[in-house]
């Protein structure tokens, strides 16, 4: 079984469109939230969205293939990029065959679908563009990364909404530990803000109308996002071979299913998926120093999280740092957890827990230790990032701060 380690971070966020200015302002408590600009906004009741505000598509693609990519694979793109180009890797002479690149969305590319459904019901339009349906097929973000950069191995989309990041991020270290693969590259894209979208989210009566206070008193709900992040994965083998600058390791990776509700969360479903992830890492609970939670902000979601993580840690629950980035960025639903994947890596490398924003106090029931509204310097070894999807879908990764 290989050790997994990590080479490259690239993000695409509300709040910095590399890894390195989105971890800067994470850490600066740094609030993404805005009224909605790219899409008309006259007919919704949301006032409140975390939009990656001037992505320039021109700076980062020729015209031929801004025609070909949606705004989700964009980003995807942009990410792959960044985290290839940290890595320092080249796919040529073979290792492209031995790379994987899988990316969750939940939904796709809903900017060309969304423009597509207001021609054909909107202007009575007869014919549409003709690549609609490459550009919003949930793959395509996976698809565009292997044909931009040349990977020619297992490539797939992973769409099991809220997690579906995290699920590809665990198929992936899968891969490299079992020998399948060298390398991968995996996370996950969303472009989720268009008036359709949100229209139907609004629908839920879950969309917070101004900011997102996860685990706080107060808490009225999510706040929709958008982004992507990416992470290269490597063989320990493989990287230190070429000397490669090792930013962290993950070790374990853990899944299940509620079988119960489509939309409410279970706790015990998602008290399983955190302790498949420490058995596959083989650690206790109390060696675990830091929680990148789910945390929507809503109210059933905060509470059963809390629960959770009482019942999978018992007392050392109490002296966890738990933290929800979705408190700067928002919910990128297919995205989210490959971004707050990149917030855990940086958390262990850097020493510092992010900080949950916006809290203004605690919840009767939400009474751990949430890091409210300052970053905390905290030495950080062991930490696990938490998805839980509708469906009752869980998926669960634990990462190691990497000493050579």
């Amino acid at each position: 079984m290989n050790r997994v380690v990590i080479t490259g971070l690239g993000a695409v966020s509300p709040i910095g469109q590399t890894a390195k200015s989105y971890w800067a302002a994470l850490t600066a408590g740094q609030s993404g939230f805005g009224p909605p600009t790219i899409f008309a906004a006259e007919r919704l009741n949301t006032k409140v969205v975390a939009e990656v505000k001037g992505f320039v598509p021109e700076q980062h693609f020729d015209s031929r293939q801004i025609g070909l990519v949606d705004r989700v694979s964009q980003f995807a793109v942009v990410a792959a990029r960044e985290a290839i180009g940290q890595a320092g890797l080249s796919f040529r002479e073979g290792l492209g065959e031995r790379t994987a690149a899988i990316v969750g969305s939940g939904i796709g590319g809903q900017t060309t679908q969304d423009d597509a459904f207001k021609r054909i019901y909107g202007e009575n339009a007869a014919r549409v563009h003709p690549l609609i349906i490459p550009r919003t097929m949930p793959n395509a973000p996976a698809s565009q990364i292997s044909m931009f950069f040349g990977i020619k191995g297992p490539t797939y989309a992973v769409s099991t909404a809220c997690a579906s990041a995290t699920h590809s991020i665990g198929q992936a270290f899968h891969l490299v530990r079992a020998g399948a693969v060298t390398c991968a590259v995996t996370g996950g894209a969303e472009a989720q803000l268009t008036h359709g979208t949100v229209k139907a989210w609004e629908a839920m009566r879950i969309l917070a109308p101004d900011t997102c206070r996860p685990f706080s008193r107060e808490r009225k709900g999510m706040v929709l996002g958008e982004g992507a992040a990416i992470l290269v994965l490597e063989s320990l083998d493989h990287a230190a071979a070429r000397g490669a600058r090792i930013l962290g390791e993950i070790v374990g990776f853990g899944m299940s299913a509620d079988a119960g509700d489509l939309t409410a969360p279970d706790p015990d479903g998602m008290v399983r998926a955190m302790s498949a992830a420490l058995a596959d890492a083989a650690l206790a609970p109390d060696a675990i120093d830091y929680v990148n939670a789910h945390g929507t902000g809503t109210t059933a979601n905060d509470l059963a999280e809390t629960a959770a993580l009482h019942k999978a840690f018992a007392a050392h629950a109490a002296r966890l740092a738990v933290s929800s980035t979705k408190s700067m960025v928002g919910h990128a639903l297919g995205a989210a957890g490959a971004l707050e994947a990149v917030a855990t890596v940086m958390a262990l490398h850097e020493g510092v827990v992010p900080p949950t924003m916006n809290y203004v106090g605690p919840d009767s029931a939400c009474d751990l230790d949430y890091a409210p509204n300052e970053a905390r310097p905290r030495p950080l070894n062991v930490a696990l990032s938490n998805s839980f999807a509708f469906g009752g879908l869980n998926a669960v990764l634990t990462f190691r701060r990497f000493d050579a």
